[in-house]
């Protein structure tokens, strides 16, 4: 049998060894090493492999729908109906996602990430209905704001398994492969968008597009039925991940309120955490919406989802260099952050101030870009750019949630916070682009927003990123033997070793 020591013990040790008496102190306490199963359930149980699988699921889901997205008004004329679709949906996306956490402690990641993927294929669904019935916008909007409950419950497992399953040497490698294979989704929809409608002459995708879309989806259902129980997961230096242990609601909505009191400087992420999904609006519904056709579009985004995969990797890349201190890593990568978002934003201003909203009833005087227009490969040269930084924002975030904890429970409050607040901006900027705010304020909106959000990590890096995630950060609550909901600083401590079960 493996024992784990307690903090009075380990505190116990220390004093006994500076009183001379080292040899009689119980050892260190150190993370139970378990032995990690072999032959193929050994492959396919490694953290890798479900990591991967995690990433398929949201290529096939998100990444589809992010495929869509970003042809602008999800590849429809009507600009209108799709930016308050996605006003609807980041709404429910805020809402759901800030009790998420709690859901996905309670039921488990893996039927968390099954009923996240059912709304999907219905939004997707709902914009196939509109190219067939035009009167349909009613329902695009409706499956917009279902879908928002649905994705705030899977990217709220997705955070908690994506940060909890790699070692903490990990967590850039491990964020970069999800991000990779997710991001393909957006590469290879874009593919199929630019494919069925190179030739078209309209300015929207046809029903052939949507359809494929539609299939694609629905396979994605599935995956989490296959998953392993992230119960049974172990890491690959042997150490096996926590499973929250909450038995009632009672616990969960208390350890959302303890994710933020015990950690109050996630506080400062909170801009960030906004801004995440603001800069969307202007470059897939104004940008690549409206400047260009769809020709241009469709190419446009494919390219934009492979400067995503290759800007995960980079970053990925750098955050989980062993050689450089922890503290230098998040450093530097709030130095790229901060030049390519002024970079990127001098740039587009060249570019926006050639364009403003159109009269409501008026007519559109604004010649569309084209792939053979002149100065294209510019153009479509800062869309790459800003494809790039989104990688490196998202990845960044992800990656500082995961300096400040290891716990599957506080990481999942934590996501869940993250996707509610990127969602509650998401939710007020798409609207503002549905009341027809003037192009340029939407874009000074974003720069704003990213440049704040970059000035509040600062000290927080300064003041909560350390070289080693502490004990104390990984435990928010449980219920004492009356049934009492306590914080772990309340806990009264075991005297002596604790025995605990082998794998």
């Amino acid at each position: 049998m493996a024992t784990t020591h307690t903090a009075e013990d380990r505190n116990a040790s220390l004093d006994e060894k500076s009183s001379g008496k080292e040899e009689h102190a119980p050892a260190a306490a150190a993370p139970e090493v378990y032995q990690r199963p072999t032959g193929l359930y050994g492959i396919y149980s490694h953290p890798r492999t479900q990591i991967a699988l995690l990433g398929f699921i949201c290529f096939l889901c998100p990444g589809l729908f992010n495929a869509l997205n970003g042809l602008g008004a999800g590849g429809q004329v009507d600009s209108k109906t799709g930016a308050n679709a996605n006003s609807a949906l980041y709404s429910t996306f805020a809402v759901s996602a800030f009790f998420a956490g709690s859901i996905n402690n309670k039921i488990g990641s893996r039927l968390t990430l099954l009923i996240g993927t059912a709304g999907y294929s219905l939004y997707i669904g709902s914009y196939l209905a509109m190219n067939i019935h035009p009167n349909a916008g009613g329902f695009v909007i409706a499956a917009g704001a279902i879908l928002g409950i649905s994705a705030g419950l899977l990217w709220t497992a997705q955070g908690s398994i994506m940060l909890s399953y790699p070692t903490e040497n990990q967590k850039g490698q491990f964020i970069s492969i999800f991000w990779t294979i997710f991001n393909l989704g957006g590469v290879v929809g874009s593919a199929v968008s630019l494919g069925l409608n190179w030739k078209s002459n309209s300015n929207s995708v046809g029903n052939g597009t949507y359809i494929a879309f539609l299939v694609i989806t629905g396979i994605g259902v599935g995956i989490p039925l296959i998953m392993t129980d992230p119960r049974q997961m172990i890491r690959t230096d042997g150490t096996k991940v926590s499973a929250p242990r909450h038995p009632s609601w009672k616990v969960e909505f208390y350890g959302l309120y303890l994710a933020v009191k015990t950690d109050p400087l996630v506080i400062l992420l909170f801009p960030m955490f906004l801004a995440s999904n603001w800069f969307y609006t202007w470059q897939f519904n104004i940008y690549n919406g409206y400047y260009f056709d769809i020709k241009a579009r469709a190419l446009n985004n494919l390219v934009y989802w492979i400067a995503q995969i290759v800007g995960s990797i980079l970053i990925g890349f750098l955050l989980d260099q062993k050689s450089i201190p922890r503290r230098v890593r998040a450093y530097t990568s709030w130095g790229i952050l901060f030049f390519a978002v002024w970079a990127v934003h001098i740039w587009a201003y060249f570019y926006q101030k050639d364009i403003v909203r159109p009269p409501v009833n008026g007519p559109d005087t604004f010649v569309k870009f084209t792939v053979d227009s002149h100065g294209y490969a510019g153009r479509i040269l800062l869309y790459v750019c800003f494809g790039l930084v989104d990688a490196m924002w998202q990845i960044t975030a992800y990656w500082l949630m995961g300096a400040m904890s290891n716990d599957p429970a506080k990481l999942a409050h934590f996501s869940g916070l993250y996707k509610s607040l990127q969602s509650a901006g998401a939710a007020g900027i798409w609207r503002a682009d549905g009341v027809k705010v003037p192009f340029k304020n939407i874009f000074l909106s974003t720069w704003i927003l990213l440049v704040v959000g970059l000035a509040l990590v600062l000290p927080m890096i300064h003041l909560r990123v350390r070289e080693h995630t502490e004990l104390e950060d990984e435990t928010l609550a449980r219920m004492d033997d009356s049934g009492k909901v306590v914080a772990v600083d309340e806990i009264e401590p075991t005297p002596g070793p604790v025995t605990t079960e082998k794998a």
